[in-house]
């Protein structure tokens, strides 16, 4: 199950993304306070952004990706979360350059939150692709000392699972046809909330 977030916890976790961002490159400063409220302040006071949770931040601009950056493991209020990562897929995702002010109110901002990762227990690439549940899972891979992870939004470009657990190995620098008795597999679900680009 994923953290508990309200059902309209989309527009609060968005503002929260996007104040972090401008507010990283300047720009909250020629904008109304109004545009990113405080959260915590007010008539609503969103006091789940408190409880710990983890969380991942995607970019995009025209529809194509411009940065992704998040948090496996809950260990810090998730409004702090949030934040942390919308800063980083904006200014530290190694596969883009930084995004630029002139940018910035262009993007499409997606926030997901994820459920706490379980072990999935397989014992060859063969019950991995079975085990596997598209458009359900994000999956952890850990093998050799290296880690890394798909949302389930990304089923959507990757729907065949030996396609996807082969592109995750990729992604962790490991060959793409790599298995052996050291591979880990988890499992998480997300509460995803996206602007529309």
């Amino acid at each position: 199950m994923t953290s508990t977030v309200p059902a309209d916890a989309g527009p609060v976790l968005l503002a929260v993304a996007r104040g972090a961002i401008h507010g990283r490159l300047g720009i909250a400063a020629r904008q109304s306070d109004a545009d990113f409220p405080d959260p915590l302040d007010g008539p609503t006071r969103e006091r789940w952004l408190l409880d710990d949770g983890a969380s991942f931040v995607t970019l995009h601009l025209d529809r194509r990706l411009r940065g992704c950056i998040g948090t496996l493991t809950a260990y810090r209020p998730l409004l702090d979360d949030v934040r942390a990562n919308a800063v980083a897929a904006a200014s530290t995702d190694p596969r883009f350059p930084p995004v630029g002010p002139d940018e910035a109110p262009h993007l499409a901002i997606e926030v997901s939150v994820l459920s706490v990762p379980e072990p999935i227990q397989v014992t060859s690439e063969r019950d991995a692709v079975l085990a596997l549940r598209p458009r359900v899972d994000g999956v952890v891979l850990e093998a050799a000392g290296r880690r890394a992870t798909y949302l389930p939004q990304v089923w959507d470009q990757l729907t065949d699972p030996l396609d996807f657990l082969r592109s995750l190995r990729a992604k962790a620098g490991l060959p793409r046809d790599h298995w052996d008795d050291g591979v880990r597999l988890s499992r998480y679900s997300v509460t995803s909330f996206e602007e529309e680009p």
